[in-house]
């Protein structure tokens, strides 16, 4: 389903709590935001693809809605099933165990950004039409072109000299290729351009809606970040204003995360 590095990283449990503080924090509280607008309305049937441990399943399953969790990972898939109102099984985003047409929305929160051949990212993206509903919504996340340039500079992370090729490869080929794990920087994984996207979804079937900034620049702000998530004033502002811009083409590629809205033609 995923390679063994990629299976050994998220094996370490670095998920459970990932989206808890700082940059993590502001890309759940952006995400959940834009999913509240663009998910049909509870109580409704939804697809967690790469739900990991289901931080977004369980906040979604407390809402009203149906979730049901699929990802690679065994640790993930169990401890997303003891979340009340969710289920979870193993399984592939390219190759979902789901009926057609069998859900309302489909998030792939996690699967493009580790599918580094295209045809295979185009293969999830068909597996997600074809078990949504006619007019039902998928949201995707992609990692930016340019996460790890910036990231580098955030976190200092160009003092080692391993970290610059990671770099220069990922902004030839959008290929992120972590071979020395190191545990600092993210495993391998494939950093989408903005442009790319438009032509994935098309060929998927599926009719593309939105291409959403998360984060936008400010997760850049590193160290700042905690004390501006500390202030409850500081977050309904800074989330207010990221609204305000998340479709502005010109700040799309310095987000860490995009979001790619779409649809299933209706019936």
């Amino acid at each position: 389903m995923v390679t063994p590095e990629i299976m050994d990283y998220y094996r370490q449990g670095g998920e459970r709590d990932r989206l808890a503080a700082g940059a993590g924090r502001l890309e759940f509280l952006r995400t959940w935001d834009v999913l509240n607008r663009v998910l049909p309305e509870a109580p409704a049937d939804v697809l967690d693809v790469g739900g990991a441990t289901g931080v977004y399943a369980g906040p979604l399953a407390r809402a009203g809605y149906r979730v049901h969790v699929v990802d690679p990972v065994p640790e993930h898939v169990a401890q997303a099933a003891t979340r009340p109102g969710v289920t979870a099984v193993r399984g592939d985003a390219r190759m979902l165990p789901v009926a057609d047409h069998g859900v309302d929305a489909v998030l792939l929160l996690g699967p493009l950004y580790h599918l580094p051949i295209r045809a295979e990212r185009v293969a999830a993206w068909r597996e997600a039409a074809r078990v949504v509903r006619p007019g039902g919504v998928v949201v995707a996340a992609t990692i930016s072109r340019f996460a790890s340039l910036l990231d580098g500079f955030v976190w200092d992370y160009f003092t080692d000299a391993r970290f610059r090729p990671l770099v220069e490869r990922a902004l030839t080929d959008g290929v992120h290729r972590n071979i020395d794990a190191d545990r600092r920087w993210f495993t391998s994984a494939y950093f989408h351009h903005p442009d790319e996207l438009t032509a994935e979804v098309a060929e998927s079937g599926l009719h593309l809606r939105r291409r959403v900034a998360v984060e936008g620049p400010l997760w850049m702000t590193g160290a700042r970040l905690p004390e501006i998530l500390a202030d409850p004033d500081l977050t309904d502002l800074m989330l207010e204003m990221l609204r305000a811009v998340e479709e502005e083409p010109s700040l799309l590629g310095a987000s860490s995360h995009l979001l790619t809205i779409a649809s299933a033609p209706p019936g």
